[in-house]
């Protein structure tokens, strides 16, 4: 038996933030546009250079250096979509990225997990991946799949099977594409094919999308590229995301670390434009600190660098994955974690991104709690309630019923009471009273409900013949990787 799948719910709101002014987005990309054409963008592909070199941009090939004069970034970047949609298995699951809505989606990718039912901490596996897959199918705030942690059973493949588990585990959306050695990417090509029911099918519709990073400072990742290449040209959206840290590998300034990350991110975006023109691709940066006091990682700053970012994206005329982000930087569930997650998922409507969220993740996007996944979902879940605006109804001030009650009495015993006390949504992790009477810990609760979800909700499965030709694909690509590892450790 499977479980029906709620409707997705989008943030919306009245309400958003701009940080900045016209002209200073615009000195941002004159910045931008400055970095490319005088400094450059390493590109170690022999594709990609060519790409280059063939529509006029300056290459040098021994350093792999790209240089992209001005006029050729503004005229790959026109081709580029404004808005496009990421597919769900049904209609009804479908992500419009037009600036309309944001959409929640889990993080990525972490590597341990805190096993729900032992607690013991240990490295993640494809279980989790589909058994959070299968959590998330469930929560109607959850719009796309993003695996949250990933598939360290498995080798070069762990991409694939992490998109395997994604799409056989949830209808909605799925991050499925990474980066990947590139005689694996026609592999996810074919899994999203089948699915969607035909190359046609993909293109209007495709049921995943793909995440390129960056690597600070102004490069590109070789397989990264060419996988993105791979995508891009099959119809699988694709974005850039940049990580610059501040101190270490970008400039120790917000601006700084917003620019060189923006020129690593369009940089990518004009190959993809310059190789398939109209393809769909989104642009993200993620900036972080590093820690004065020890060169440690610090990912959750006070700072309006997210806003900002998309801000940026929309400049460009690309959507954006960021804006707001409920992972923390705490090594455990915690005063820490509850301040970051609730001061990111404060920014989420307000900064207007098409793609935002990151539910379940602390210690630096590195480690899964299963009751964090709920946790993140009920702060998101009071911003959602607090920032989607009011519905002005006059009768709702009750006058008549102020006068009927007059002063000094009560309301226990209107019906007014009885018809209106239960429209209020009151969250059920707290307030919850144990066996002694007293309050429990949300935290208990929390896990007990990601438990009761694991264990009741089963999603409709693909068809058959459809998982049928997915292992295929993987039994395929798993004999594809042992052939690359062949190649990597044989002597010269």
């Amino acid at each position: 038996m499977y479980s029906e799948t709620p409707d997705i719910i989008p943030f919306s709101s009245p309400f958003k933030v701009g940080m900045l002014e016209k002209s200073q987005l615009e000195r941002l990309r004159a910045g931008t546009l400055h970095l490319l054409a005088e400094v450059g963008v390493r590109f170690p592909s022999s594709r990609a250079l060519e790409v280059f070199s063939d529509h006029g941009a300056q290459v040098d090939g021994q350093r792999q250096i790209v240089r992209i004069p001005a006029d050729l970034v503004l005229k790959a970047m026109s081709s580029a979509p404004r808005a496009f949609t990421l597919a769900g298995r049904e209609e009804r699951f479908d992500l419009r990225l037009d600036g309309t809505f944001s959409y929640l989606c889990t993080d990525g990718t972490g590597v341990e997990v805190v096993d729900p039912e032992t607690r013991a901490r240990r490295p993640s596996c494809k279980a989790d991946v589909a058994l959070v897959a299968r959590v998330c199918d469930a929560l109607p705030l959850v719009s796309f799949y993003w695996p949250p942690v990933s598939a360290q059973d498995y080798g070069l493949t762990a991409p694939l099977h992490q998109c395997h588990a994604g799409l056989t585990n949830t209808l909605k959306h799925v991050r499925g594409a990474m980066t990947v050695v590139p005689s694996l990417a026609p592999y996810a090509v074919e899994m999203a094919r089948v699915v969607a029911g035909s190359a046609t099918a993909l293109r209007q519709r495709p049921p995943i999308c793909a995440n390129i990073c960056t690597i600070a400072p102004m490069a590109q990742d070789s397989d990264g590229i060419e996988a993105a290449l791979v995508y891009a040209e099959a119809g699988i959206p694709v974005s850039f995301m940049a990580m610059p840290t501040m101190g270490s590998t970008a400039p120790a300034t917000p601006l700084g670390a917003l620019v060189q990350g923006d020129a690593e991110v369009v940089a990518a975006m004009v190959l993809v434009q310059l190789v398939c023109p109209g393809a769909p691709v989104f642009h993200s940066i993620v900036s972080s600190l590093m820690d004065p006091r020890t060169g440690g990682y610090i990912g959750t700053l006070p700072l309006p660098l997210s806003l900002m970012a998309v801000e940026l994206a929309h400049a460009w005329n690309v959507p954006s994955l960021g804006g707001g982000s409920v992972a923390s930087d705490a090594p455990d569930i915690g005063w820490q974690s509850g301040t970051e997650a609730g001061l990111g998922a404060a920014t989420i409507p307000l900064a207007g991104a098409e793609i935002c969220g990151f539910l379940g993740l602390v210690g630096g996007s590195m480690v899964l709690y299963p009751e964090q996944l709920l946790l993140d979902y009920e702060i998101c879940l009071n911003v959602y309630d607090l920032l989607r605006g009011f519905g002005w109804d006059e009768a709702d001030m009750a006058l008549d019923v102020i006068a009927k009650v007059g002063p000094g009495n009560h309301f226990l015993r209107e019906r007014h009471t009885r018809q209106h006390i239960r429209d209020f949504r009151l969250s059920p992790l707290v307030r919850q009273k144990g066996q002694d009477g007293g309050l429990r810990d949300p935290r208990q609760v929390a896990l007990e409900q990601f438990r009761h979800i694991a264990a009741d909700h089963h999603p409709r499965p693909l068809p058959e013949n459809v998982l049928v030709e997915l292992d295929r694909i993987l039994d395929a690509a798993e004999r594809q990787a042992e052939r690359v590892a062949g190649k990597a450790v044989s002597p010269r």
